[in-house]
């Protein structure tokens, strides 16, 4: 049998949370699934899923925020209250 080492690290308790809650519905522990995430990154060198930027904070996204909030502060602008959108997965 492979000798065992301990790996700590902290995460954010929300997000250890709906880790546990998943890791739950799925029948396997967090460190199940952190071991066969390991294994995965360390069999095929690479992240095992797509790491990707949230396009909300690209330069053209933001350039157009600092323009609202530019015509708002030099009162161009004003702001309008509206529905709330929903994100669509």
């Amino acid at each position: 049998m492979a000798q065992t080492a301990n790996v700590n690290f902290r995460l954010d308790e929300d997000v250890k949370k709906s880790m546990e809650q998943a890791c739950s519905e799925l029948g396997l522990s967090m460190t199940a699934a952190f071991t066969i995430f390991a294994k995965k990154v360390g069999r095929e060198k690479r992240i095992p899923f797509e790491v990707s930027v949230d396009p909300f904070y690209s330069d053209e996204n933001m350039a157009r925020l600092r323009k609202a909030i530019s015509d708002v502060e030099s009162g161009k602008s004003t702001l309008k209250e509206h529905a709330l959108i929903e994100e669509e997965e």
